[in-house]
This record gives structure tokens, sequence and C-alpha cells, in this order.
């Protein structure tokens, strides 16, 4: 499944591409995990505007991926470098990347008690966000004085992290399996949510962009990616079309994509 069986050519993809700034760059990344090597190799590069969506096994590193991208201590980069813009962010903390425009939204984030959802956005939010109207567009107005993620439904804490993303107004944007533990009617909102993060509505050109781990592709039905990328065993094995992709993956497995690359 290499992107001229995709029907699209590898030059082509960087013709279309090339007129753009690259806001994130993955260069040889490898990273650790409690002495275990996950990533070895990853190469990744994200152009102003654009969405990648990122398939994969269980197990094959996405995860490690994004976190590692964050910044986050317990996935150790061993080797290669991460570049937000043309700054090398590599060593910096997550906070740090935080302040400089990159968001996360976590697959399981944890419960906060005695810190309410308004306490936690208002410390994320930039200037001049209107907190009360993005918490009715995601329908969590009465949410805001409850305390973070404490009893919230599998949607409700997506939209939660939803809500602190917008209130953060990031410049590259990391989701982790959006769709995973939410119902037709939560993933409806949450995609909504992801559109105007992503700022897909937009006519002008977009200046945020987004990494997107989907192990069911749902999400495809609600936000539209331009890049795909196939991660197995720790390195990318694959990346153009993610619809094609997706196709791929349904009906022939993630081996299909890897045998493909020997």
């Amino acid at each position: 499944m290499d992107t001229m069986r995709l029907g699209l050519g590898g030059g082509d993809l960087e013709e279309a591409r090339e007129d753009k700034e690259t806001v994130l760059r993955v260069e040889d990344l490898h990273v650790e995990v409690e002495g275990r090597r996950i990533l070895h190799g990853v190469n990744l590069e994200i152009k102003c505007g654009e969405t990648h969506v990122l398939f994969g096994p269980n197990g094959s590193g996405k995860t490690t991926l994004l976190m590692a991208v964050m910044g986050f201590p317990r996935y150790r980069v061993t080797r290669g470098r991460i570049f937000l813009g043309e700054e090398d962010i590599t060593g910096l903390p997550p906070h740090e990347r935080a302040r400089r425009g990159i968001g996360i939204m976590f697959q399981r984030p944890p419960t906060v008690r005695g810190v309410s959802l308004a306490q936690i956005v208002a410390l994320c939010s930039r200037d001049g966000v209107d907190v009360e109207g993005l918490a009715a567009d995601l329908n969590l107005g009465d949410f805001l004085s409850r305390d973070v993620n404490h009893g919230f439904s599998g949607g409700e804490i997506k939209r939660s992290e939803l809500l602190q993303l917008l209130a953060q107004d990031p410049r590259v944007v990391l989701l982790d399996e959006p769709e995973s533990g939410v119902d037709m009617e939560n993933l409806q909102l949450v995609g909504r949510a992801i559109r105007k993060l992503l700022q897909k509505d937009l006519r002008r050109r977009r200046t945020r962009c987004g990494l997107i781990i989907t192990h069911t592709g749902y999400i495809l039905d609600y936000v539209e990616a331009d890049v795909g990328h196939v991660l197995c065993d720790g390195a990318i094995v694959c990346s153009g079309n993610p619809r094609e992709q997706l196709e791929g993956i349904r009906r022939y497995g993630f081996e299909e994509c890897a045998r493909c690359t020997r």
C-alpha cells in the first residue's frame, strides 16, 4: 500500500505541499519507554493547515509518538530531533511545548479531583476566549463547575478535552483516538468540534495543523485528512491517501502495509 499503489505519486504529493510552511517536523526519531525501544527511525513532516492521520495496530507506537512530540519524560528520545517551525524542541519539557503552541487530547485523561473544569480551562486559555460560549457549543455548560472528568462519560471526557484545546488555541493539535469510547450522538459533537479546532470550515488559509491517531477510522467521516501514515513495529511503513489506506487496511489488515515495503 505505498503511495504509488494508492494512486498518489510521491512527486505529486510533494508538489501539492511544497509551497506550505512546515510546522512540525520529526527527524529519525528513536524513543524508549522504560528501557524498551518503541520507535526507531520515524520521519514525519506536517505543513501549515494540514491534517494527518496515523493508523497502526495496537502496540505499534502511535501513542508513544504523540507523547514524545509533547515531551513527556517517560518517553525518552534516544536519537533524532523534533522541530516546531525552525526551533529544535527535542529537549523542551511539556509545558514549554504547550506555550509554543502544541496541544494534545489524551485517549484516557485522568480524573482531577478538587479542580473544576472551568479552572483548568482558564489555566490553558489564551486572552479573550469565550469559555462559556465554547462550553455551550460542546453541551458542557453544566459541567464547568464539576471536577475535571469526575463521573464523565466517554463522550463527555472527549468533549472536555476538546474544550481545553479550543481555549488553548494551539498551532499543532495532537489527537489520540478521539472516537474511542464515544457513542454515535457524541461522535457527531466531537467531529464538529475537531472540524472547528482544525479550521476545516475556513475559506481563508488555515494556520493550524493536526495529527490524529485513529484505530477505526470513524473520525474520517467527520474530519477530512490530507495525508495518512501507517505505523507498524515502531516505524512508518506507508504514507499516502488516508481514505485509500483505510480501505486497504479494512480489506487486507496491517500486515499488507508492512509486506509491500519489504
